[in-house]
């Protein structure tokens, strides 16, 4: 019923940059958190960001600033700004977003992943 879709994943050189999108889609009461995770061949799915409806951010340690993490609430969207980009930062990245279908009902929903890719 919920369904979020994530893009702007992709090869890049150490330093560079790239710009993550994720829109939430179908029958949506309220989005509250939303964030991003990753997850590396062989690692635990982690969490990058987050944010709250309020524009309130999270960051984890290893990706102070260097992310920023923002949301158009209007949209329903949600964006990571990734600069400084780093060989250990290669993961799929994952959406996440916690989604009210009524005023009542709540639930964690997750994207199918984009591949951000830091090689030279």
């Amino acid at each position: 019923q919920v369904q979020l879709v994530e893009s702007g994943g992709g090869l890049v050189q150490p330093g560079g940059s790239l710009r993550l999108s994720c829109a939430a889609t179908g029958t949506i009461f309220r989005v509250n958190i939303m964030g991003w995770y990753r997850q590396a061949p062989g690692k635990q799915r982690e969490m990058v960001a987050q944010i709250t409806s309020s524009g309130r951010p999270n960051y984890a340690d290893s990706v102070k600033d260097r992310f920023t993490i923002s949301r158009n609430n209007a949209k329903n969207m949600v964006y990571l700004q990734m600069d400084s980009l780093k060989p250990e930062d290669t993961a799929v990245y994952y959406c996440n977003a916690n989604v009210y279908t009524d005023m009542w009902t709540g639930d964690g929903y997750w994207g199918q992943g984009t591949q951000v890719t830091v090689s030279s």
